[in-house]
């Protein structure tokens, strides 16, 4: 039985609402420091893992900080906290550990904690990347798009994330503009791309202007607040949100009828998968991340595999080739906890066509 482990941590207070309704009565500076004083704990057992050549089970291991006090409080001790937790996986036997959210972004993504431990790291972000682009590529064809004539948008772009999808993404499309804070990096990974003479490449610090002819958007920041918001996109644009906490509002979704949303990576587990913890999906399914630590104990590859801030194409690969000789396969679309069916595309679809027409596009 191959043995591995999965921290999360909850995004906001809102998240703490799940364990208890009473904690919506609780002024937030309570549990903020509540939080801040916790000890890293094991949340549930995982069972029921099996893929055509093995078996596994896990852990999930809470770090009891929010995505915000990640940002704010001091590095030094959120790195402790996240080594706490890894150290919790540690002691329950698992051989590798998964970093979620947070916990994979904050100081040098993943290297110091795999440092201090004995086990096995990985961030999950290979397998993140991989779900995103083939989830994105099928929801633009099921839009009618021809990806090759499709101008494209990535919004967190200089990121581990945000530049593999870029060179993956790159690949595909006619045109891509590349968003982030900082010009100096994004001129950078343009120049990689202009050399490798992939597509048209564009730079921009301006998320709503660079978004107003995207045909595709992918948008993976470590922003808490929402990025993007249903004036910002043209009819028939495909947004996948990689991101936790999101970049896209739900506003789009509720008021725009003619646009496609959909969340990066839900991914169908083989085997009678119990996660004995209820985070937000449907049963026997899993965010990427997560699939990835999964995927790599199965294997048997305990080694630190998804790390730091650039991310190994090969590995992007590799983990692609490793989930589909496990049985691990995308679960559809979803979008703020509801699946996306292809009656939903399809009418999206119509939506776009007919906003397009009136407007003379």
């Amino acid at each position: 039985m191959e043995k591995f482990a999965f921290i999360l941590h909850p995004l906001s207070l809102q998240d703490m609402e799940h364990l208890s309704p009473l904690m919506r009565y609780i002024p937030d500076p309570i549990i903020e420091a509540c939080l801040k004083m916790k000890k890293p704990f094991k949340v549930s057992h995982i069972t029921g893992i099996k893929s055509p050549y093995a078996e596994a089970e896990g852990w999930f291991i809470g770090c009891p900080l929010t995505a915000k006090q990640m940002v704010e409080l001091p590095e030094e001790f959120v790195m402790d906290r996240i080594i706490e937790s890894g150290k919790v996986a540690q002691e329950l036997g698992a051989k590798i550990v998964g970093l979620g959210a947070f916990t994979s972004i904050v100081g040098d993504a993943g290297i110091t904690v795999a440092k201090n431990l004995d086990i096995a790291v990985t961030s999950g972000n290979s397998y993140t990347v991989a779900t995103a682009i083939q989830g994105t590529k099928q929801a633009a064809q099921m839009m009618g798009k021809d990806l090759k004539e499709c101008r494209a948008v990535v919004v967190g772009a200089t990121g581990s994330i945000g530049a593999a999808s870029v060179r993956l993404l790159a690949k595909e499309v006619k045109h891509i503009t590349l968003v982030a804070r900082h010009m100096g990096p994004l001129e950078e990974l343009a120049q990689e791309l202009i050399e490798q003479n992939h597509c048209e490449v564009a730079v921009s610090q301006d998320i709503r202007t660079s978004l107003q002819e995207a045909d595709i958007v992918i948008t993976v920041t470590s922003a808490l607040d929402f990025l993007i918001e249903p004036g910002d996109l043209k009819p028939g644009a495909v947004v996948c949100d990689v991101a936790r906490p999101r970049n896209v509002s739900r506003d789009v979704s509720l008021k725009r009828n003619d646009v496609l949303v959909i969340e990066g990576g839900v991914i169908n587990v083989p085997g009678d998968v119990d996660f004995h913890f209820n985070f937000g999906f449907p049963p026997h399914t899993s965010y990427a991340c997560m699939a990835e630590t999964m995927i790599l104990a199965l294997d048997g590859r305990y080694e630190n595999f998804s790390l730091g801030r650039s991310l190994d194409i090969n590995k992007i690969n590799l983990i692609s080739q490793l989930a589909d000789k496990h049985n691990f396969k995308m679960a559809g679309f979803r979008n703020f906890e509801r699946a996306v069916s292809t009656q939903h595309i399809e009418e999206v679809k119509h939506n776009a066509q007919h906003a397009l027409a009136v407007h003379g596009c």
